[in-house]
């Protein structure tokens, strides 16, 4: 799954088949010659962000129903409608009724300035009927009305305005559309200290679109045993060249972390697991494994995204963002609020990425587990510390049937190492006081797991929602 994939949108221009030859021998010539230069303008101006399959000026019912077929045959995330003027009903019509179920904006372009002052001058003429493109929208918004199709949105803006909501709205349907196609695989169960965090695997199914699969710890230790002792030495070998090694760290230890993490990566990724939710403190694990694997992604260039404790909701926030963003994502559990500095504490121990800043990462025993009775209590993972900037903040969980999402912008702040073993930085959000920015999210119930990622994506969230018919809380 190419999470980097740009999205795929098609774009369809709908003008008058009337005005068509209209101004001919005119300075800006005809109508038709004048429109087929601003659907370039609109394509050129989107082109650099996304994958475009355009038409050009559609005037015809048998044109629009074409388009509807080309952006079904060639697998677009959305659709953008775009009236140039006014135009007749039928093709605008029997567009909406052939085109498949899928994200669809109609879009209306305002012009950054006219200059019409008489049209008694048939070049003024033609233009005061090419800048109409407000007729046409106003009277297509009655059938998207009629039509009552899912995943619609209208927007009317300068062109300056409507691209950041075009690309946003891009962004959140190829989420949908990556979803779709996905797997998720749960290692091995849900986590039964948390029932918080559970949630309907028919309802992922149906209303998210990845496929849910089960994988078992027994699988996991055939796999284990198959990992040849040779290739183990060399990732371990690879990573203590690239990152420091705290000096407590178990050699053997390390050894068979790394083992189990290269068998769990290659066990998802041979079931097609896009997404692994790890129960990394079930007791079977520890029995049969003797550690939590701690190492996953073992390169930069491996796809799968892994979480820990079971909770598929807290997966999914960061497969969301993710998709969304094309950039790599982290799993936090707000630990405690520093009240003096109006600020918080957060971050996970176990599976999380720390590609993206190598240099914050150190591998480092796990203390949690370093006094336990299991076969390599202590055996190290990745200790990483976010990289500071701003992040959007993401939860996904269930309730009364419905998946919910409650999503902010927050700063995290530079910090070393401190927690010791739990990847984790500083946090504070830019504007709220710390106490008021979690009651409010606990205003909207929610469970302790959240993703965050690099940038600001709350525009992409809003559509997103909007487009799987999430509820959303926004904490502003």
């Amino acid at each position: 799954m190419n999470i980097k994939r740009k999205p795929k949108i098609g774009m369809l221009f709908l003008g008058a088949e009337r005005f068509c030859p209209l101004g001919e021998g005119t300075k800006d010539g005809t109508y038709l010659e004048r429109k087929v230069i601003e659907c370039e303008r609109y394509k050129a101006a989107v082109a650099p962000f996304l994958d475009l399959v355009a038409s050009g000026v559609v005037c015809t019912r048998d044109e629009a129903e074409l388009w509807a077929k080309k952006f079904y045959s060639e697998e677009v995330d959305c659709v953008v409608a775009i009236f140039l003027s006014w135009a007749e009903d039928a093709p605008w019509i029997s567009f909406l009724r052939e085109l498949y179920p899928i994200p669809l904006m109609l879009a209306s372009v305002v012009r950054d300035s006219l200059s019409i002052t008489d049209t008694n001058d048939e070049n003024q003429f033609v233009d005061f009927l090419s800048a109409g493109a407000l007729v046409g929208f106003l009277e297509a918004s009655g059938s998207v009305k009629r039509f009552g199709r899912p995943m619609m949105r209208t927007e009317i803006g300068t062109l300056g305005d409507l691209v950041p909501k075009i690309l946003a709205f891009a962004k959140a349907a190829k989420a949908r559309a990556m979803l779709k196609k996905s797997k998720v695989s749960l290692l091995s169960c849900y986590n039964r200290a948390m029932w918080s965090t559970y949630v309907d695997p028919y309802n992922v199914f149906q209303k998210i679109g990845p496929e849910l699969e089960f994988l078992s710890v027994a699988e996991l230790c055939c796999e284990i045993e198959k990992i040849p002792d040779g290739y183990v030495q060399g990732v371990v070998d690879g990573f203590r060249k690239k990152y420091r090694v705290a000096d407590n760290v178990d050699g053997e230890k390390f050894f068979a972390s790394v083992r189990a993490t290269l068998a769990m990566e290659k066990l998802a990724l041979d079931s097609g697991t896009d997404l692994l939710v790890l129960n990394d403190i079930d007791k079977v694990l520890f029995e049969f494994v003797g550690l939590r694997p701690g190492f996953t992604p073992t390169s930069p260039e491996t796809e799968l995204i892994s979480v820990p404790e079971g909770d598929i909701g807290g997966g999914l926030s960061v497969y969301i963002l993710s998709l969304i963003s094309g950039r790599i994502s982290n799993f936090i559990e707000p630990f405690y609020i520093d009240k003096q500095r109006n600020a918080f504490v957060a971050g996970h121990a176990g599976p999380n990425n720390y590609t993206e800043k190598p240099e914050n990462m150190i591998i480092a025993r796990d203390e949690r587990f370093a006094k336990s009775k299991w076969k390599y209590a202590g055996a190290p993972f990745a200790w990483y510390v976010f990289p500071e900037g701003e992040k959007t903040m993401l939860h996904v969980s269930e309730e009364n049937g419905r998946l919910k999402l409650v999503a902010s912008l927050v700063e995290c702040l530079p910090t070393e190492h401190y927690l010791a073993s739990y990847s984790h930085a500083d946090f504070k959000h830019k504007t709220l006081d710390v106490c008021e920015f979690f009651g409010r999210i606990a205003e909207c119930g929610v469970n302790q797991h959240f993703g965050i990622v690099s940038g600001d994506v709350t525009e992409e969230l809003r559509a997103f929602a909007e487009i799987m018919d999430f509820d959303l809380y926004m904490i502003e």
